[in-house]
């Protein structure tokens, strides 16, 4: 794809609006209102999605099917709850590129990784290591130790970390596969966020799953900023599993279910180790309520427990967009409207921006990570001020994300000259 022309005005940006043939799902979201009751300009989807328009009415069905159907709901509701989480498979397979008995709707981030790992992370004396990011979210890390102390290893000596050479903000891609390689016999997992919650960095899913295989190991991704961001191709590239949550990019709402993926290659390990819960339970004889567990062919198997339905309405409302949408037109403009951003960036004063976040394309999503000058979290309410929500992680980083679904050129063009000013001051 080449590089668009971009022009640092507002009337290129709202001629690009103008043309967007996506702008139409700007109108099923609903935005938080700025200090003038506009539509703020919302740059934090990366942490939590804005709500679609549908959610509420699709609550609202299942609250009425309650009251009026009781436990028949399960069976005849309208979006009867017995099979409510299956109207969200083939749109979830779609958004990630998966076959459908590959993935499944259920529980939430890190209790899927968790379970993940039990089924994935099989440590034995000889071969036990497990490779992350060091910047990987606290939560992924928490849980990989965690996971290796259960199995008696201290994280010490299990976990290896990887860490951009010195003096560089990004992990180099020859320097992950040859951390695999160094790691060879020794290593069990693969386990990277992909994109970095921090960097915005988008590792090579395929490459790295295929070098992770090369050793004997396994490989499993998190992609909590990937899901909805990036055009994923998850059955294709191979990894044995991933996992993601549903409330950033996916609109899912605060705290709302997760995502799992677990390879079709692994659908019919009935023996895969892992922790069992009814709902993964054979379909045709799971009310049976007989002692033996026979897990459900593919991610379903995974489940534990009957999925909360106020949930699964929403997230539903959101995944019917994606699925209109499609992640290959909301990718092409995501190129688009984070190069604009990154083109305005590029024009503030010397000196006052740096970012972070790959100037490749390819190698990020809808994520702008950016070092400020000064303290970059004593401008949150500078920007706050002016309608602009995005937001700071430490130790230094902005992060802005332009995401497509509901993000404009306008947007991009109002928060870079908010910064413009900011900077001048």
């Amino acid at each position: 794809m080449s590089p668009p022309e971009y022009e640092a005005s507002e009337a290129f940006a709202r001629a690009r609006d103008a043309d967007d043939p996506l702008a139409r799902f700007r109108g099923e979201i609903l935005f938080p209102k700025d200090a003038r009751g506009e539509p703020a300009v919302y740059l934090a989807g990366n942490s939590l999605g804005l709500q679609p328009r549908r959610a509420r009415d699709y609550i609202g069905a299942e609250l009425d099917d309650w009251a009026a159907l009781g436990v028949e709901g399960h069976v005849h509701g309208r979006h009867p709850w017995i099979r409510a989480h299956e109207e969200l498979t083939a749109m979830t397979a779609r958004l990630v590129g998966a076959k459908p008995v590959e993935v499944v709707v259920m529980n939430t981030l890190t209790v899927n990784l968790h379970l993940m790992m039990v089924a994935f992370y099989r440590p034995t004396k000889a071969r036990h290591l497990i490779l992350v990011e060091a910047s990987a979210f606290p939560s992924d890390q928490y849980a990989v130790a965690s996971q290796v102390r259960w199995h008696g290893y201290a994280p010490e000596d299990a976990v290896v970390e990887l860490r951009p050479r010195d003096g560089e903000s990004l992990l180099r891609h020859e320097d992950i596969l040859s951390a695999i390689e160094r790691a060879g016999e020794r290593l069990a997992l693969v386990m990277l966020g992909n994109p970095n919650y921090l960097t915005g960095q988008v590792f090579d899913t395929r490459a790295i799953t295929r070098a992770a295989h090369a050793v004997g190991a396994r490989a499993g991704f998190d992609f909590a900023h990937g899901a909805g961001n990036l055009l994923l191709q998850l059955h294709d590239d191979g990894p044995d599993f991933a996992v993601w949550c549903s409330y950033k990019y996916l609109n899912g709402g605060p705290g709302t279910l997760a995502g799992c993926f677990v390879h079709e290659r692994h659908a019919a390990a009935v023996d895969l180790p892992r922790f069992a819960g009814w709902w993964g339970h054979d379909k045709a004889s799971r009310f049976e309520m007989g002692p033996d567990f026979r897990p459900i062919a593919g991610a379903e198997g995974f489940q534990l427990s009957n999925p909360p339905i106020f949930q699964l309405a929403a997230l539903r409302a959101s995944l019917e967009l994606f699925d209109q949408a499609t992640m290959a037109a909301l990718r092409q403009k995501s190129v688009a409207l984070t190069g604009y951003l990154e083109f305005l960036l590029d024009r503030l004063p010397s000196g006052f921006c740096t970012q972070v976040t790959p100037r490749d394309p390819a190698a990020r999503g809808a994520q702008l990570s950016l070092r400020l000058r000064g303290n970059a979290r004593a401008y949150l309410p500078r920007l706050a001020a002016a309608g602009v929500i995005c937001d700071f992680r430490e130790p230094d980083v902005l992060r802005a994300a332009p995401v497509p679904l509901y993000c404009s050129h306008g947007d991009v063009y109002r928060f870079a000259r908010v910064l413009e000013e900011v900077a001048r001051d």
